[in-house]
């Protein structure tokens, strides 16, 4: 339900940066670099920890929106719903379990990060690059999770997922921009 009075009751994030547009290029253009920039990590590595930091964190939207796009690169819903239910148990790669259990600690525990807990990444086979490409994606997953929640966007791709912008795209998910379809940009 929108928190902000002038915000539709079913309100989309395209309709919060239709009513506040100042920051939506510059944050777009972020999203653009993190999410699709050139990296260690692959996109469906990114939206899979886009799609499991906002389940962390509860965020209908960002964890719909980032569930097709996780989707539409390759990975299965399934995976994220057992990372949600028990992480440890989740059918993923040891390698991919120590990053995904390391942001689940920056997520809810920033200050009790300790070097043990990065060696652990580093140890499972990952760079420092792509630990701070999955630490970028985490944060700016938890300002837009809170930018959502804060304002009440409520759209649920779970009841209308023909809005996603992959849907445009059919089979081209790999040619979705941040930039040209803004994440929240409907269709």
């Amino acid at each position: 339900m929108a928190k902000l009075p002038s915000l539709s009751q079913n309100a989309h994030l395209s309709e919060l940066f239709g009513k506040f547009p100042a920051s939506r290029d510059t944050m777009m253009a972020f999203t653009e670099v993190v999410m699709r920039g050139e990296g260690e990590l692959s996109v469906a590595e990114r939206e899979l920890i886009a799609a499991y930091v906002s389940g962390l964190n509860r965020c209908t939207f960002c964890f719909g929106s980032h569930l097709i796009y996780a989707q539409a690169f390759g990975i299965d819903a399934g995976v994220l719903e057992a990372l949600l239910d028990d992480p440890q148990t989740a059918p993923v790669s040891d390698k991919l379990r120590a990053l995904l259990q390391y942001l689940a600690k920056l997520n809810t525990l920033p200050s009790r990060i300790v070097q043990g807990d990065i060696d652990a990444v580093l140890a499972a086979g990952w760079s420092e690059k792509a630990l701070f490409e999955a630490v970028q994606i985490a944060g700016m997953f938890n300002m837009m999770n809170r930018i959502i929640e804060g304002t009440g966007v409520s759209f649920d791709y779970a009841e209308d997922a023909s809005i996603h912008p992959t849907t445009k795209l059919g089979g081209r998910a790999q040619e979705h921009s941040y930039v040209s379809t803004p994440m929240g940009q409907k269709t």
